[in-house]
């Protein structure tokens, strides 16, 4: 049968399983909209209005549901743009699929209209980047960009499509289907070694990461912590893949890691480190473990040998996929009950601070959160000093989900907030946003509307950006430069997208304000007055200014 490349395409990613998509249109993969006019109910298009936007929301559905995100693009200033996506979706491990429109390959190398050497761009950014020079591979080059995508560590591959590709006739055969590749398993002798070093420890920990975990390889991996008793640390903003419930859990290796997380790495004697990349934030800027040999012992399990003794030299590499490790785990058994009971009384205690002040106390707000959001909810956020109330005030059971970059991007909340929606519109989706970071993506609230995926959102207006205040005040005391923001009126433009909202100007108003935001069918935004005093749980920004100054006074 013969049809152009675009058609091929769409007929390709069908096969594999890809049911969303989401992009930005261009002339340059023109084909590849014609094709998806037919494939509604099959292969959605969601119409996004930024590419940024877009790569966030593929880059977020991704790492929700296990299965790549695809996202469509223009060329040049359209791929620009989504670069943000693929980065995050890279260092948060997500499998996505971004394919860029490209000029026709009578024009490469000339610097035409929009053109971008692909490769070169995305070559350090991305798992994989390729472009296809012969319609007739096309299928094989996506096949291959799917299973990269998924394997080993997942992540981001970026496809350029150019223009002739997509409409040159042919009648090459469509996948059938995608491989099905089995998880790397771990060696019985190199299992034997691990639950003989857990076991003559005193001090023991468990450090759980990545974005690719099953829900039966969650469940067995706890419990094994149980029945053996190891504290269990989730790294940087990964706590959703264990059940904070449990009482092996005791917290999160992550940007403003609490003293007691910490101290539990600093001070254990061995780390068995699943599914984990070593990055600054679980490491606190690699202090907490010396590069490049760790004095705790290291057990690294990860489904990518490239991981393994990247940072770290281990005392046991292990490569295996984490629900093929997990499962591969019988208990062990030591003297370490107070190291775990001690760390797990500290978590505890770190859901209690003093109340906040300002107009809405967040402490308050998150109390009430955590008691009264389903227990399958998810919650989202961007970036900023605000994101420690959904990372670090939340229980997460386990169904329940986090999407927070761990690329620390600005704007990531609201497109992850929509894709959830998208891919479980019968969830609740609670977007965290600061008023900054709202306003990087805040008209994808027309790509929620347009797409009937429309989450909460619940935007904490303190009038700053926040976290560079805070540093600002820290290294340069009272000296205010381009932190300040002019807000625009935040319920307007949600009410013009379709959106209920409403400001919440006193803590006892929030609890009424959410259950209208619940019962509201087209979603809502809360504009929450938040105080710029309230720059962290436990110390204000006027603490901050004093003590730097106190501090810069001494130092004279």
């Amino acid at each position: 049968m013969m049809r152009n490349g675009g058609q091929l395409l769409v007929e390709c990613l069908m096969a594999l399983g890809a049911s969303k998509s989401f992009g930005v249109p261009g002339e340059s993969y023109l084909a590849v909209l014609d094709a998806l006019h037919d494939t509604a109910g099959r292969l959605d298009y969601v119409l996004c209005r930024n590419e940024g936007g877009a790569a966030f929301m593929a880059s977020a559905y991704g790492k929700l549901t296990g299965s790549p995100g695809i996202c469509f693009v223009t060329r040049g200033p359209g791929v620009a743009n989504a670069s943000i996506g693929v980065h995050t979706a890279m260092q948060d491990s997500s499998p996505m699929l971004l394919f860029v429109g490209q000029v026709g390959t009578d024009m490469r190398g000339r610097e035409a209209f929009q053109e971008v050497d692909y490769r070169a761009v995305f070559g350090t950014m991305a798992k994989w980047a390729v472009e296809i020079d012969d319609v007739e591979r096309l299928p094989e080059i996506v096949a291959r960009a799917w299973t990269t995508a998924l394997t080993g560590r997942p992540g981001p591959v970026v496809i350029a499509l150019p223009e002739d590709m997509l409409t040159t006739l042919t009648d090459v055969a469509a996948l059938s289907g995608p491989a099905r590749v089995f998880e790397a398993a771990a060696d019985a002798d190199a299992l034997a070694e691990a639950r003989s070093m857990l076991a003559a420890s005193r001090r023991p920990i468990i450090l759980i990461g990545g974005a690719n975990w099953s829900a039966q390889g969650r469940a067995v991996l706890q419990a094994f912590a149980e029945s053996s008793d190891i504290p269990v640390v989730a790294a940087f903003r990964f706590q959703d893949q264990f059940d904070n419930g449990s009482p092996v859990f005791v917290g999160e290796a992550g940007v403003g890691m609490v003293p007691h997380v910490k101290k539990l790495i600093r001070d254990a004697d061995v780390i068995l480190a699943i599914n984990v990349r070593f990055g600054e934030m679980t490491t606190d800027g690699y202090t907490l473990l010396s590069v490049p040999e760790p004095k705790q012992k290291l057990i690294h399990v990860h489904g990518s040998d490239r991981e393994i003794g990247k940072i770290y030299v281990p005392s046991l590499g292990i490569h295996a996929g984490p629900n093929a490790f997990a499962k591969a785990l019988s208990p062990v058994k030591g003297d370490w009950a107070e190291w775990r009971s001690q760390a797990r009384q500290s978590y505890e205690g770190t859901f209690t601070a003093p109340a906040q002040p300002g107009p809405v106390d967040m402490v308050e707000v998150s109390r009430w959160l955590r008691e009264t959001l389903p227990d399958d909810v998810i919650l989202t956020n961007g970036a900023g000093n605000f994101t420690v109330w959904p990372n670090k005030f939340f229980k997460f059971g386990p169904k329940a989900r986090l999407l927070a970059p761990q690329s620390g991007a600005m704007g990531y909340g609201l497109p992850a907030a929509i894709a959830a929606k998208v891919a479980c519109p019968g969830r609740t989706v609670v977007c965290f946003a600061g008023d900054g970071d709202f306003q990087m993506n805040c008209q994808e609230l027309g790509t929620a509307m347009q797409a009937g995926a429309q989450p909460i959102v619940l935007i904490l207006n303190n009038g700053i950006y926040g976290t560079i205040r805070a540093h600002q005040e820290r290294h340069y005391p009272a000296r205010v430069s381009g932190t300040t923001i002019e807000n625009p009126d935040f319920v307007g433009i949600a009410r013009a997208y379709g959106f209920h909202a409403e400001r919440v100007g006193a803590t006892v108003d929030f609890a009424g304000a959410f259950g209208r935001a619940l019962a509201s069918t087209t979603g809502a935004v809360l504009e929450l007055d938040i105080s710029p005093e309230a720059l962290t749980p436990r110390q204000t920004l006027s603490q901050m200014r004093e003590a730097a100054l106190a501090s810069q006074k001494a130092n004279v």
